[in-house]
């Protein structure tokens, strides 16, 4: 099984993230928003899922937030990996965890972000 980057589908700051993902890191990745995903499957929740970004590696392992951002890098391999690497050393880890919240919290008012952005999932217009 290839790894699976699962991302809130209906954030435009989320779908612009995972673009220049895409377009510049180029993971071996499966990449899909979770309103799409068997998340069974993967064995995550849907509210982990709306919580957080989520890495799912080969063995099932899920990684949530900061660390699901390092394991795309690291996956990514040279240069993305070495900053990968860095996000999982305490304390840039610690760091790592609250500038995610802090940009996920407010991810409605970032660049590419919309007001349904800031709404759980459940009362964002036009539900999957």
């Amino acid at each position: 099984m290839r790894p699976v980057l699962v991302f809130d589908g209906d954030c435009g700051f989320c779908t612009t993230c995972v673009r220049f993902v895409e377009r510049y890191l180029r993971p071996d990745a499966t990449i899909i928003a979770w309103q799409f995903a068997d998340l069974g499957e993967l064995g995550v929740t849907r509210e982990r899922a709306e919580y957080e970004l989520l890495w799912v590696d080969q063995r099932g392992r899920a990684f949530g937030g900061a660390q699901a951002v390092a394991k795309l890098l690291i996956h990514a391999g040279l240069p993305w990996s070495a900053p990968g690497l860095l996000l999982r050393v305490p304390p840039v880890r610690w760091l790592a965890h609250w500038l995610y919240r802090a940009v996920a919290d407010n991810r409605g008012r970032l660049p590419g972000g919309t007001p349904a952005c800031a709404l759980p999932a459940d009362r964002r217009p036009l539900q999957r």
